[in-house]
């Protein structure tokens, strides 16, 4: 008997209408345009109504604060870099994460794996850098597996742009370059930032440690280098930019992107190489310095005098 009034109760008339009704209405979900997620609770869109007001009064983007201490503000410090040459993409990091002059980590993977041919480096809060370029990866695979063929360098960083740049104002800080091999151009680099701007380019640099970085890259930077020589550079670049800024530090690790994917070549803590490889080579320089010094001066000259520090 119950399960007469069962099959009753859904063959009736009005439960065929409202089923109907609500296969339409999840239908119709798919025909709207494409909205936030929205926060867990009844007042999830009201929350994210006042955020967009409270992102929209603001006029100066520095501005963000912690909403209960206004004392509190970002500060973040890194190096990351990454450059095009012959053989591919090279992509370098150090591994300190810091705020202010407070050490949080040494260990951080900077370098974050999309898939086996894209990478992508985190500046800026890495919250957000590993939250979204995870996020960047999950999409990725969606379409490969949608398409049947990997996602292009430039269409990844594409929806990485778009995707920050509906949050703009909202608190993200975010520098990063997704670095990949695409199956019919090659070697690709962009830069997305936080505001959603993006960027094409054979050479970036990003965070704190970024100038002293391109001082280096600039210098030593030819399109024709090896694997091996893209790699010294990538190591030395963030070498000195770890020895010149407070904020880098930690483990120096270089990943190089070629066509049959990424892998890492080096991996050292930057005091081995301040006290090892380069210190050998400091050295060695100074000392042909002070040989050949003395054969450039006139007999009348002073003493020299050398410090090094």
């Amino acid at each position: 008997m119950a399960t007469t009034s069962v099959l009753d109760f859904f063959s009736s008339p009005d439960r065929h209408f409202a089923a109907k009704s609500e296969v339409e209405a999840s239908i119709g979900q798919f025909d709207a345009p494409a909205q936030f997620e929205l926060p867990s609770g009844t007042q999830g869109l009201r929350y994210v109504q006042e955020l967009q007001a409270k992102a929209a009064a603001v006029t100066d983007p520095n501005a963000h604060v912690h909403p209960m201490n206004e004392n509190i503000k970002m500060a973040h410090g890194t190096t990351t870099m990454a450059f095009l040459f012959k053989g591919g993409v090279c992509v370098a990091v150090d591994s300190r994460a810091s705020m202010g002059s407070y050490i949080g980590s040494g260990t951080v993977k900077k370098v974050i794996k999309i898939s086996k041919y894209l990478l992508g480096t985190m500046a800026g809060g890495a919250a957000d850098c590993s939250f979204w370029e995870r996020q960047l990866a999950f999409q990725c695979r969606v379409y490969e597996l949608r398409e049947g063929h990997r996602i292009s360098v430039a269409a990844a960083s594409k929806i990485l742009g778009n995707t920050v740049f509906n949050y703009r104002n909202m608190g993200l800080s975010m520098g990063t370059m997704i670095c990949g091999w695409d199956e019919t151009t090659g070697p690709a680099l962009f830069y997305v930032d936080s505001d959603g701007t993006r960027l094409k380019g054979d050479r970036f640099s990003v965070g704190s440690g970024s100038t002293y970085a391109y001082g280096i890259l600039d210098t030593e930077y030819r399109y024709d280098m090896t694997i091996k020589e893209a790699v010294e550079l990538g190591k030395r670049a963030i070498w000195h930019a770890t020895h010149r800024d407070a904020y880098s530090g930690g483990t120096i690790n270089v990943f190089v992107i070629t066509a049959d994917g990424w892998e890492q070549h080096f991996s050292a803590d930057m005091n081995d190489l301040y006290y090892g490889q380069y210190a050998k080579s400091a050295r060695s320089s100074i000392k042909s310095m002070l040989i050949a010094w003395p054969n450039c001066l006139s007999p009348r000259a002073g003493p020299i005098v050398l410090a090094v520090g």
